[in-house]
């Protein structure tokens, strides 16, 4: 009854200052709509994103990266007006876990997710870049090979529509499984197959349609596109076998079998090293699987120029940023090896180039050395949307490295497989100039093993230093690193898909019969399953 009372007092005193009320609102109106407008007028500001994924293309497939017998003049261009990151790293050399660590900026560990394991789930997938971008009020669209399964079951299988985030995204154009090559068998881009026949260019085709629909929309866009290429089967657009007919190409100087003699015998226990023989039955069956390689990269690197075009065309291009890269190498033969997985350089290496538009010029063209990784896409993206990178990742923002070669304090990144024989799964430290590997398997056949390379002066893995004298101070720092990722392993490790024992099975203090438990079965094992 008081409250009423005094409700009821109070109304009758404010009628009394009615025209004072008046105004008071009418400035409270004007003021709001002006901070309205700034709000409008800063989303509007707020850069395009677009992100390129390759599937296994390795850095040294690429002109700007030093190949000079590749053609790939729209990812030349692009590292001549933005960055070249030249040491940038998968923290796990396969698709699947690749891709969720790329959208989640956490390591594979903190995702779940890998064949063998399982999918991502749910609630882990809402903290991806895409979802966040788009509860800031960006336009997104995705094409291509997602990937991966989105689910809270346990089947990896992403070859149903109901585990793949189709109403994720405002525009969707992905795919089942590994998609396809051929533009008509893939439900979301089929319409473009009569003029491109080849999924590469038709994903170009799909992002020009997707810029209208954005720029219709009136908000910022965040555009991923994940091509098939250069993926198995090795199946380039016909429309450009004129582009290496007839070339001969130089086998890297790490290749083929002789020049895998100081490897640990746990690298060369799996598919990668005893499967593939495609790279290394003849002069004949190399050269060919080069050439489609090459030619499955230039397709991609002519989709980029056709997306480039339609930014052009739709007068978008001076707002938009381009991010390029792929979710692992590719071995190509060298050391013997074909696919990828393995930490070596070739598997785990791939490029990144970023080009911002809006940068200075003094910033156009130049290249930075320390060690970059898939973790940091997600952060880097949202931070050039303005968004902070959430604590649960694990990679960094990479635009203080942009600004200056030593932006980041980064000391070391971690390599991991997790997948497949047993033999092969190991953890590895990497940075600017060392490479530490421990291979953790042990049976009557092999002992656990440490490998030690100079990258920095030998970039193909040649002279393992593990036992050299002179390098026991930089085996004594890598080894220190190493255990301090085993720690963060141990301590963030989902409790789910079967990551928490790695605690166990890549503790170097751990012996054989401890491990035992953990393992899921060796190459010889596995072959015969099948």
């Amino acid at each position: 009854m008081i409250k009423s009372e005094f409700l009821l007092s109070g109304i009758a005193n404010m009628t009394n200052e009615l025209p004072i009320l008046i105004t008071i609102v009418l400035r409270l109106k004007l003021v709001i709509g002006v901070i309205l407008f700034s709000a409008s007028l800063s989303a509007q500001e707020r850069p395009n994103i677009i992100f390129l994924l390759t599937d296994d293309q390795t850095s040294i497939a690429t002109g700007c990266y030093g190949n000079d017998q590749v053609q790939t003049p729209q990812m030349d261009k692009l590292a001549e007006e933005g960055i070249r990151f030249t040491n940038h790293y998968n923290t796990t050399a396969i698709c699947m876990a690749s891709r969720a660590s790329i959208m989640t900026g956490m390591y594979e560990y903190k995702t779940g997710c890998n064949f063998m394991h399982g999918p991502l789930r749910k609630e882990i997938f809402q903290k991806s870049y895409p979802v966040l971008l788009r509860e800031a009020g960006y336009f997104t669209g995705f094409a291509g090979k997602f990937g991966f399964a989105v689910s809270d079951g346990t089947s990896v299988d992403d070859k149903s529509w109901d585990v793949l985030p189709v109403e994720a995204f405002d525009v969707w154009g992905g795919g089942l499984g590994q998609t396809s090559y051929q533009t008509a068998q893939n439900k979301y881009i089929s319409k473009y197959s009569d003029d491109y026949p080849h999924s590469s260019r038709a994903y170009a085709a799909w992002a020009a349609d997707f810029f209208k629909e954005a720029k219709k929309s009136g908000k910022p866009f965040c555009m991923s596109i994940s091509f098939k290429a250069p993926h198995l089967p090795f199946t380039p657009d016909k429309y450009f076998d004129n582009v290496y007919a007839g070339n001969m190409y130089k086998k890297p100087a790490n290749y083929g079998s002789q020049n895998a003699d100081h490897l640990s015998p746990q690298a060369k226990s799996g598919r990668q090293y005893n499967s593939y023989n495609f790279w290394r039955d003849s002069e004949e069956t190399y050269q060919e699987a080069i050439q489609k390689y090459n030619q499955l990269i230039h397709g991609v690197d002519f989709a980029v120029g056709m997306i480039r075009q339609s930014l052009k065309e739709l007068d978008i291009e001076d707002n938009t940023i381009i991010i390029f890269t792929s979710d692992n190498g590719y071995s190509c033969g060298a050391h013997n090896f074909g696919g990828k997985v393995l930490p070596y350089e070739e598997a785990s290496k791939s490029p990144l180039i970023i080009f911002d538009p809006r940068a200075a010029e003094k910033m156009r063209g130049i290249k930075r050395s320390e060690v970059t990784g898939n973790i940091d896409m997600a952060p880097t993206i949202l931070s050039y949307a303005g968004l902070s990178t959430p604590k649960n990742m694990d990679g960094v923002k990479l635009q203080e490295m942009i600004k200056k070669e030593h932006g980041i304090s980064r000391k070391f990144l971690p390599l991991f497989n997790m997948w497949g024989n047993d033999e092969i799964q190991a953890m590895s430290i990497v940075n600017k100039n060392w490479k530490y590997i421990y291979w953790q398997y042990a049976d009557t056949r092999m002992e656990p093993a440490e490998e030690l390379y100079n990258c920095a002066i030998d970039p193909i893995e040649m002279k393992d230093l593990v036992l050299d004298y002179a390098a026991r101070r930089p085996l004594k720092k890598m080894r220190k690193y190493y255990n301090r990722q085993l720690k963060h392993l141990a301590k963030n490790a989902v409790q789910f898909h079967d990551y928490a024992k790695y605690e166990i099975l890549f503790d170097r203090k751990e012996i054989a019969a401890t491990k035992k438990p953990y393992l899921t079965g060796t190459y010889a094992e596995q072959i015969k399953k099948k």
